[in-house]
């Protein structure tokens, strides 16, 4: 099993790696690796999709767009994986972290897929079957579960189905050693420690390979890595002014200094002080 001291060097992670580093070191349980080796290899995703879900396909389209958006004004969503079969629809998702809101985004990604496939005029019984799947590393349900898999049931009675034919899935890389399946397992295992053993395993793994020696691709994993730096900075810093305002605030409020002086010791813009304290005086 890795550990986490480890997995920044398996997932090419972690904030003090350079984004060359990061390449390098990235596997497959790399969000953009995973999105650029499925889209660009539809038969390698169709074998994928096969492996967890247990069934056949036969044969799933890629779909192009990056971007969804459902309509004016509301959020949009970038989706790894976006891909359609003659009655099933799925999106396939790569996640090395818990970001603490997977089950709500398997809400809207439910969403999305019904109303990215279902045409005006259209019966709602034309909607085709659909998947969310999330490839986790950790155990975000913290059950000890590889897979954990979700479909709508009736309350006072389980055995009920309500038949929407809509069903989640979370597989739990950390976990790969719990599953029965064998296929999952080694496919899970690569995941947690880009460790191949199988021969689906081995093609992944030459994928990732090729993928590293692919300028294009690098020059788009080093432009995304800039800009999550500059996000993560513009954070840190808006945090710190969001602080500094507050502790002027504090001295204004609880030892009656000056807004000026609070503001000077405080190394906060004065108008944002005055500005946050009539609100804060005025409730």
């Amino acid at each position: 099993m890795v550990d986490d001291k480890t997995s920044h060097y398996v997932f090419g992670e972690g904030q003090d790696l350079t984004p060359d580093e990061k390449w390098k070191r990235a596997t497959i349980a790399n969000n953009f690796i995973f999105y650029k080796i499925m889209r660009n290899n539809p038969d390698v995703c169709k074998e994928l999709l096969e492996i967890l879900l247990q069934i056949k396909i036969d044969h799933i389209d890629m779909k192009q767009e990056e971007q969804i958006e459902v309509d004016y004004g509301k959020k949009g969503v970038r989706l790894d994986v976006y891909a359609v079969g003659s009655t099933r629809a799925f999106i396939l998702e790569m996640q090395a972290s818990d970001t603490g809101e997977l089950p709500e985004r398997s809400r809207y990604y439910q969403g999305i897929l019904d109303v990215s496939e279902l045409n005006s005029g259209a019966s709602y019984t034309d909607l085709k079957d659909s998947y969310v799947i999330f490839i986790c590393v950790p155990d975000i349900f913290g059950k000890g579960l590889a897979k954990y898999s979700f479909e709508n049931l009736c309350m006072e009675n389980p055995k009920i189905k309500l038949n929407d034919r809509t069903y989640k899935y979370f597989f739990i890389a950390r976990n790969y050693d719990k599953i029965l399946d064998e296929k999952q397992r080694s496919f899970l295992k690569l995941v947690m420690s880009n460790e191949s053993t199988s021969d689906f395993a081995d093609k992944i793994s030459r994928l990732v390979d090729d993928a590293k020696h692919n300028t294009q691709w690098r020059k788009q994993f080093m432009d995304l890595e800039i800009e999550k730096k500059y996000a993560f900075m513009e954070g840190e810093k808006k945090g710190k002014l969001e602080k500094a305002i507050e502790a002027a605030i504090i001295l204004i409020r609880d030892f009656n200094i000056e807004p000026e002086i609070a503001a000077q010791k405080m190394n906060a813009p004065l108008e944002k002080v005055i500005e946050q304290q009539g609100l804060i005086f005025k409730n």
